[in-house]
């Protein structure tokens, strides 16, 4: 029976069989740009997230707060769920912000 680090070995064997040695480096590469971008994105949504709680929390703490800065916070919301696909006909805040953690996990 062959065990992990064998069937390693022979994944990396195919892999430099089928692309060559020179492509390696460029794929290795691409999956690190592709994984930055990925944590960057993921960070942009995590801190609109963090700041519509934040004003949220603000409101609730300081009594009444200008409706403008609420529907700022929902906009956000709504643009974030939007770029990352997520239907937003209907939903409430709450349900956007359980979509958006979800899509993010």
């Amino acid at each position: 029976m062959l065990g992990g680090p064998e069937i390693i070995i022979i994944i990396l064997a195919v892999v430099v069989l089928l692309f060559g040695a020179k492509k390696i480096p460029e794929f290795a590469r691409n999956l690190g740009r592709a994984q930055a971008e990925f944590k960057r994105g993921k960070l942009i949504v995590e801190k609109e997230i963090r700041d519509a709680n934040y004003e949220e929390e603000d409101e609730s703490t300081s009594g009444k707060k200008p409706k403008s800065s609420k529907k700022k916070s929902k906009s956000k919301i709504i643009k974030t769920a939007k770029n990352l696909g997520i239907d937003t006909e209907g939903k409430s805040e709450e349900e956007l912000k359980k979509e958006i953690a979800e899509h993010l996990e």
